[in-house]
């Protein structure tokens, strides 16, 4: 966590408030949500889907000659492996807390995000290099097969991506995953597009033009995913939240007379924490700021657990943000 040094009175009491959290093993409560069985179940189905298409889409794929269908076969095995990967997440989630790791180990569902991420923005990369090749030697296309092939995989997409959006949509695995699937959907619209345009012009190169703008649309999301994972990772200021806004309301609370220190982060996709140091105003209580400060920071912000250190009037420096 945040360390620092402070200057505090002789035999002056540091108070914290956990307000019902527990941070050792086997507590009652912890900081990060259960993950949730619904969800897993969905990613559980979908993969199955995923990796059974993607081997009938590659066959398909080389037999028409398609681009467009070879790109979205590779983009399904790869869809195949993140969701594998955030099936394994799950139930690595599903561990309890640890005296190494008392936050547990929900965020390796954070890292899978991350990776189903990254995988997307190098199938990109891919599916880019591969379409230049083909607009330099343009090759056959079986428009007809290509079409069939691909009417199929979009209608697996689409039940794929209608079981995954009646998940929690706050999982960031369950994200990855639906994300990975969109992406399928779109390139299976672009290879019957491409089938159709092919069938009536005969204009082959239309083949490796959908499937760069198909790649273009999935980079979005898939940059998105990685730049959530990463604001987690980095212990960032979750989205939304106002620090120095946040740290004006605890100073205006009654009985608050200095605030520093003040940090927050997200701990896993749904779960916000922060810790902050406060001084009494005279005549106020100590033990009483914790839970005042805890709740409001809970009411008006969305922070889900705060630690507050009570420190003694004039020894908390400047915070540091």
């Amino acid at each position: 966590m945040h360390e620092h040094p402070h200057a505090h009175a002789p035999g002056e009491p540091h108070h914290h408030g956990d307000h019902g959290h527990s941070h050792a093993p086997g507590g009652e409560h912890s900081h990060a949500p259960s993950v949730t069985a619904a969800n897993e179940r969905r990613i559980r189905l979908v993969f199955g889907m995923t990796a059974g298409y993607a081997a009938v889409q590659a066959v398909g794929g080389a037999l028409s000659g398609s681009l467009a269908l070879i790109a979205d076969a590779g983009h399904m095995v790869s869809d195949a492996a993140a969701l594998l990967l955030a099936l394994i997440a799950y139930r690595v989630a599903r561990r309890p807390p640890d005296l190494k790791r008392t936050y547990g180990f929900h965020r390796v569902r954070v890292l899978a995000a991350l990776a189903n991420g990254a995988s997307l923005l190098l199938l990109v990369a891919w599916i880019a290099w591969e379409a230049v090749q083909r607009f330099r030697a343009p090759s056959e296309v079986l428009a007809g097969p290509m079409l069939i092939v691909a009417a199929i995989g979009l209608l697996v997409n689409l039940v794929g991506a209608w079981i995954l959006m009646r998940g929690e949509r706050n999982d960031g695995n369950l994200r990855g995953a639906l994300l990975h699937v969109v992406g399928d959907l779109l390139g299976s619209v672009g290879a019957i597009a491409a089938a159709i345009g092919i069938m009536a012009t005969g204009w082959t190169v239309l083949d490796p033009l959908l499937s760069v703008l198909v790649a273009v649309l999935v980079v979005r999301s898939a940059w998105g995913l990685v730049s959530d994972a990463l604001v987690v990772l980095l212990q960032a200021a979750p989205k939304g939240l106002d620090l120095a806004a946040a740290e004006a309301g605890i100073r205006a609370l009654p009985g608050v007379a200095e605030v520093g220190h003040f940090h927050a982060w997200t701990l896993t996709d749904e779960s916000t924490v922060a810790t902050v140091h406060v001084a009494p105003a005279p005549g106020t209580d100590p033990l009483a700021l914790p839970a005042q400060v805890a709740g409001y920071l809970r009411r008006a912000h969305g922070i889900g657990h705060a630690t507050v250190q009570v420190d003694a009037p004039g020894h908390i420096e400047a915070p540091a943000h």
